[in-house]
């Protein structure tokens, strides 16, 4: 019998005020404050984005959270990554989505954790030298401390698991210290705990020519959009001939010049790159609708430029091909992002393109 196409799509849980965020930006900032705030930086920019069916939600509402839930599963996809932040000693931010989902049950949907173990700093808005929290790893107490958090998520008939096994996505996969002792410390506490094992899924962030089976992985989120981008960057910035000479002047001259952004790269360009590789864990490819983080970065933003659903749709094509070509323990089909609304990656309906992006996935998924 074949396996289904599981599209799982990075969720951000940060539209909802937090006492970390209205100490480092003020009172009531929430993601849609820089989303609300962006300004077009050059002509024909499309800013601001701004939300469709579900408007400027409050993530603390259980309603708003079932009709994400409802329309994920009405177009196709299987289940949320909800971001994970858990810095060491204890210390989470933006944990309250995911509690209330898991003690009131709602909303009915699958879902699984990426732990985000990255280190906050103030450089979206534009405090580079600002660490607004710090990632840790204090060692095996930390490690049983957290386990014992993730735990009661991991019970839960939700939460996705492959083989019985609760997945895990790590965002930072090589930060580890001895990597695969580390992670396997995890493995023990979830076989003490009744599961066969975890299932441990390095994200995309780390490049793909790296031995992630023995960093401990059991599996591996294609680089490629990521390779594909940063080589696009790299082509921008040398075309910017004249911004690079006065740089040189400005040097020579003992003075500082910041070159002006946003980087706008086509997106055909980026996608006609992405090229999905087998690596000797189980591989799935990544896909993404779109991407514009300039409400966060402003001039020193990226903006994909031209993207649409038909790009869309014969990028989730290359992508479904390369899964049915895998032998896969899963055939996940990785989305960024359903809301990341601030960085432009957002399967959630925007009021220019409306439910275009979902309906590129309720029919491929339904064909697939």
């Amino acid at each position: 019998m074949s396996k289904n196409i599981k599209p799982l799509a990075f969720y951000l849980p940060q539209f909802h005020p937090t006492a970390e965020n209205d100490s480092w930006w003020g009172k009531g900032f929430t993601e849609w404050t820089n989303v609300g705030k962006a300004k077009p930086l050059f002509n024909g920019h499309q800013q601001p984005i701004c939300p469709g069916e579900l408007g400027y939600y409050d993530l603390r509402l259980s309603e708003v959270r079932e009709q994400q839930a409802q329309m994920a599963k009405e177009y196709g996809v299987y289940g949320f990554i909800y971001y994970h932040y858990w810095f060491g000693d204890g210390k989470m931010v933006l944990e309250r989505i995911a509690e209330e989902v898991l003690h009131s049950k709602k909303p009915d949907f699958p879902f699984c954790f990426c732990w985000a173990n990255e280190t906050w700093s103030g450089i979206w808005h534009g405090l580079t030298n600002k660490i607004l929290a710090e990632q840790t790893y204090p060692g095996e107490a930390d490690i049983k401390k957290h386990f014992a958090y993730l735990l009661p998520f991991f019970k839960d008939d939700r939460y996705i698991k492959v083989d019985g096994k609760p997945l895990l996505m790590i965002y930072e996969s090589e930060k580890f210290p001895n990597s695969s002792e580390y992670l396997e410390i995890y493995r023990g506490l979830a076989k003490e705990n009744g599961f066969n094992d975890l299932y441990i899924i390095a994200s995309n962030k780390g490049a793909d020519n790296i031995d992630y089976s023995a960093l401990g992985y059991d599996a591996k989120v294609s680089n490629s959009y990521n390779k594909s981008f940063d080589e696009s960057k790299e082509t921008w910035n040398k075309s910017q001939i004249s911004q690079r000479l006065k740089r040189k002047l400005y040097s020579y001259l003992g003075k500082k010049c910041t070159i002006k952004g946003p980087v706008r790269i086509d997106g055909q360009q980026v996608f006609d790159k992405v090229i999905y590789e087998r690596l000797n864990v189980d591989t799935y490819p990544m896909v993404l609708p779109n991407w514009d983080n300039t409400p966060r970065s402003g001039e020193r933003g990226v903006v994909l430029e031209n993207t649409n659903a038909v790009m869309f749709e014969k990028e989730v094509c290359k992508a479904i091909r390369f899964i049915k070509e895998q032998s896969n323990t899963e055939q996940f089909l990785i989305i960024k992002s359903w809301n990341e609304w601030a960085e432009g990656n957002i399967l959630e309906p925007d009021y220019k393109n409306g439910f275009s992006f979902l309906n590129v996935i309720k029919k491929l998924i339904k064909d697939a």
